[in-house]
């Protein structure tokens, strides 16, 4: 089975369920009473003086108000600990917290997306998360926090990557809904049947041409691999980005997705930007652990899918979110203690739910998969129907974030306002590599 490597931008509010919950703790080697200390010797290690811990993520609001909850709860369990959070959308995140670990002011504690791991650590920006409980959390869930037998970031969730799309809108036009296990021959069957539907200004999809996570179900489901390999080396498989990049070119022009000006535009569970909520589009990418936040915006409205299959599955399993620790913080003690207290304690599970997938915890993971919302179960079902045969996750190759970040999007852009064909597009993307290749 082949190996997931970076994550999406955008890993969002709700669910996870079985693979966590089943797997055994066999193989843990960094258990409560491991060499890298107890949750007690970090207490002990942390003062009672006066403390204020910056703590930065992103997400939607349900995410924001679960978790300034639990920052709360925590300083009425600690009240010399207090709390300055940093809160926002995706969007520029990852640059302003770059350039302030740049410049040594990084905040205490930080949520990550977990593609980023193998950089922060490699350029030794995180500390190492000594006296932190990962006694009841799977061996394999904490490895891609892990860098030279070392846990450097603290999983919080497990999420499936599949699609989300408009049921109440597919149901008004006439349109099937796709079933789990559907194929990508389908997916483009459905996008030029629902042209004939569609209203002047609606479309099917996003225009996903150069899209680099939508690709890489694409290529994985056609049996091509990693778009990036173990090794580090460029990867595409450019037959099969062709076919990609060039069924997207076709829908563009027949206008079954949208206008680059329109496309660009899109800002993931915002009201009014969000393509699909605002009702411009029916289908786009997304996390079982999104359903949530969608469902906020538009009550009942929309279902979830397994990303389509071709010879093997497009979707894959992977953590969610990562907190971790500045290596520069002064206040790293408490700053470890409050990680710990995050992810291993009942109380702040019960506010924090689902809103970073099902938390990793297993015990507490079966103790809210019992009493699950319907909308949680959403997710759930997303996740155990990925995780058949889906595709595993690993951090990845260390130095590729730029690439993924920035190089892909450009040509993207390119693809979607028409200043670039598939064939220049695949050679742009293989130029490219050349400066990350090891």
């Amino acid at each position: 089975m082949i190996k997931w490597k970076r994550s999406l931008g955008v890993v969002l509010a709700t669910a996870l369920a079985g693979s966590l919950v089943a797997c055994a703790n066999g193989g843990n080697t960094n258990s409560k009473a491991d060499s890298q200390g107890t949750t007690a010797a970090t207490t002990a290690a942390a003062s009672n003086e006066p403390v204020k811990l910056r703590i930065m993520w992103w997400g939607a609001t349900v995410r924001h108000e679960a978790t300034l909850a639990a920052l709360k709860l925590y300083t009425e369990k600690h009240p010399n600990v207090t709390f300055e959070p940093e809160y926002s959308g995706i969007d520029g995140y990852l640059d302003k917290l770059s350039t302030q670990a740049a410049a040594n002011n990084a905040p205490d504690i930080m949520q990550l997306d977990p593609g980023w791991i193998s950089d922060w650590a490699g350029r030794n920006q995180l500390a190492p998360l000594s006296g932190v409980d990962v006694s009841k959390i799977d061996a394999k869930v904490l490895s891609g926090g892990q860098s030279a037998g070392k846990q450097y970031a603290m999983p919080l969730g497990s999420v499936a990557y599949g699609m989300i799309y408009d049921k109440a809108a597919m149901d008004k036009l006439g349109l099937k809904a796709p079933q789990n296990g559907w194929s990508w021959d389908d997916f483009f069957a459905l996008a030029k049947e629902a042209k004939t539907k569609l209203p002047e200004g609606q479309y099917f999809t996003k225009d996903y041409a150069g899209d680099y996570f939508a690709y890489s179900a694409f290529q994985y489901a056609k049996g091509k691999g990693m778009v990036v390999s173990d090794t580090g080396k460029f990867n595409v498989d450019q037959a099969t980005f062709l076919e990609w990049t060039r069924n997207f070119d076709e829908m563009r022009k027949n206008g079954i997705v949208p206008p680059a000006d329109v496309n660009s535009s899109d800002k993931e569970f915002d009201p009014k930007m969000d393509l699909m909520v605002s009702g411009k589009i029916l289908f786009r990418m997304g996390f079982s652990s999104n359903y949530g936040s969608w469902d906020s915006l538009k009550k009942g409205a929309y279902a979830l899918v397994t990303m389509p299959r071709t010879v093997e599955a497009g979707g894959w399993l992977k953590p969610s979110l990562y907190l971790g620790v500045s290596a520069t913080s002064k206040k790293a003690e408490e700053a470890k203690k409050f990680v710990d207290w995050f992810v291993n304690d009942p109380e702040a599970a019960k506010i924090l739910t689902t809103v970073r997938g099902l938390p990793v915890n297993k015990e507490i993971a079966t103790s809210l998969e019992s009493s699950m919302s319907d909308v949680d179960k959403i997710g759930s079902e997303l996740l155990h129907a990925t995780e058949k045969d889906g595709q595993t996750w690993n951090p990845g190759v260390k130095g590729w974030t730029n690439y993924i970040d920035k190089d892909w999007p450009l040509v993207r852009d390119q693809l979607s306002f028409g200043k670039s064909t598939p064939e220049k597009a695949f050679e742009q993307l293989k130029v490219a590599a050349q400066a990350y290749e090891k």
